[in-house]
């Protein structure tokens, strides 16, 4: 069974691995930086539509981050 908490970490994960910096992914997601950091901490879970353009900037496929690969 899926959990949310292992999707919490692939997203934080493929976030800190891409090395981009908060404040410029916030800015292409039109987000606040906090949003990324909370996303980042596993606080918050983002928006459908946000993880969605999420995994096309980070070049990440949303089967690997919904854990269904």
């Amino acid at each position: 069974m899926i959990t949310l908490s292992q999707i919490q970490t692939r997203i934080a994960e493929a976030i800190t691995q891409s090395g981009m910096k908060q404040t410029e992914l916030a800015k292409q997601l039109r987000v606040t930086q906090s949003a990324i950091s909370h996303i980042v901490n596993g606080d918050i879970l983002p928006a459908l539509d946000t993880l969605a353009n999420l995994c096309k900037i980070l070049d990440v496929d949303a089967n690997y981050i919904l854990c269904l690969e």
